[in-house]
Order: C-alpha cells, then structure tokens, then sequence
C-alpha cells in the first residue's frame, strides 16, 4: 500500500534493463518517460540515477501467481540481476508464500510474491 516509490541506481542502463525484464511478468511496464514502472497508465517505481546509490532497500511485488514468480525469476537473472533466493514457498512467512528473490544492479533486495 505505496503511492510510489523513488529508488537511486547507479547505472540507469543496467537498471532499466533488469527492472524492464523482471517486472514485465508481473504486468509492469516501462512509461513514456522512460524512468516509471507499474501497470499500463499508473508508474509508481521511479528510477533516478544519481552518484550515489544508498543499497539495502527491500522491494516487494505482488504477482497473480507462481508461473509469473518464476518468470520474474528467470527474466531478472537474464537481465543482470543476481539471485537472492530461488522461487520456492516460504513456510516460515506463511504457509502459501511463494516468492523469489533478486539482487538488482546496485544491491536492492527485489522480490516477487503470490499467496497461492
């Protein structure tokens, strides 16, 4: 429950491409500025590339379910992001939680979730 989300990379390149292949799964698309995501006509992760990048921010994405998970999955891993935790339940979050998890280009948790 976030209006929208700003994040800092350090290469907009390299994050435009991870972000575009990973969220493409989840029903996200790049917007006509070429810097906001999120379902066609309503951006709300914004990427601003600055000088610095403060890692450790932990992004969480709703998916409809676990074929899109994967597809998040394999999708970020393709376009440069690393693996953080491959897609599997997550008993110890709750019994239906399924996600993976992915390391962006500048060190952000990024996950994929469906509770099916």
């Amino acid at each position: 429950m976030y209006d929208h989300i700003g994040l800092k990379v350090k290469d907009a390149k390299a994050s435009l491409r991870f972000y575009s292949a990973a969220l493409k799964p989840l029903g996200h698309a790049i917007d006509d500025s070429g810097t906001g995501f999120g379902p066609p006509g309503a951006p709300a992760l914004w990427l601003y590339e600055g000088a610095k990048s403060r890692a450790g921010v932990h992004l969480a994405f709703a998916a409809p379910d676990r074929a899109a998970v994967d597809a998040f999955y394999k999708a970020g891993l393709k376009a440069g992001g690393s693996d953080n935790g491959k897609p599997g339940l997550r008993t110890d979050y709750a019994p239906n939680y399924y996600a993976a998890f992915l390391t962006d280009p500048d060190g952000n948790n990024v996950e994929a979730v469906c509770m099916e």
